[in-house]
């Protein structure tokens, strides 16, 4: 059975980087207690790049324990704490490799669905004091997701995690990270992809556009350019659309 092992909150705040200030959220600290949800946030979070994070489709970030006890493995650091990768939730259980878009889990007196792989950015290396991290998460397969609220209500650590309704097309979070960040696809794995209805319009918008300029390059009897499937994508591709 999958755990909630730590709700983590943050809101935005300046700090100073490299001579000039980010304003970031990305700074999460565990809750004590039971901690409410609402549509678009947790009780005391918030976001500094609107553009990119949050809002109906983003309201709440996932990672794993057992992510952070890869990072630990491969980057050889024993001081990962939760809420550290910006998270929400910390959580046992719910690889990326398992967990598909529009699954849908209870937590406490919540309801999730989950809408997309976490959109990575500097910030998050920051945080983590690894500045490949951006590059790593999604390279790794590894990136974690976002969950819209279904249902509002309360959650706390140590709540079960219970899933109660999935998706009738069937992609994991980790192909939809590959189809988003990683070349050379299928235009029929594309075309999958978007028939999830679950699937952010952010995600989709992207996927579209890689269909089309697949569907041009077939056209013309030519391959898409690297251009047209970037290996890391920038967060605001993802927040014109909510």
């Amino acid at each position: 059975m999958a755990r909630l092992l730590s709700v983590n909150v943050g809101l935005p705040r300046d700090i100073e980087w490299k001579g000039r200030t980010v304003h970031t959220a990305v700074w999460k600290e565990p809750v004590r207690g039971r901690c409410r949800v609402g549509r678009l946030n947790l009780e005391g979070d918030g976001q500094g790049d609107l553009a990119g994070h949050g809002g109906e489709q983003r309201a709440v970030f996932v990672y794993q324990i057992e992510s952070y006890r890869h990072w630990q493995e491969q980057l050889k650091r024993n001081d990962f704490v939760h809420g550290q990768s910006g998270e929400n939730f910390t959580i046992e259980g719910l690889p990326d490799d398992a967990v598909c878009i529009g699954d849908r889990y209870q937590i406490g007196t919540a309801i999730f669905e989950v809408t997309q792989p976490r959109v990575t950015c500097y910030r998050v290396g920051i945080r983590m004091n690894e500045l490949r991290m951006p590059t790593l998460l999604t390279s790794s397969g590894r990136p974690g997701f976002y969950f819209r609220v279904l249902q509002e209500g309360e959650v706390g650590a140590g709540d079960e995690i219970a899933k109660v309704g999935e998706a009738a097309e069937r992609m994991t979070v980790a192909d939809i990270n590959a189809l988003l960040y990683l070349p050379n696809h299928s235009r029929d794995r594309l075309v999958g992809a978007l028939r999830i209805q679950a699937l952010s319009p952010g995600c989709a918008g992207r996927l579209r556009r890689y269909c089309k300029a697949k569907r041009s390059a077939r056209e013309v009897g030519t391959q898409p350019s690297h251009r047209q499937q970037p290996r890391i994508l920038l967060r605001q591709d993802f927040g014109r659309s909510r």
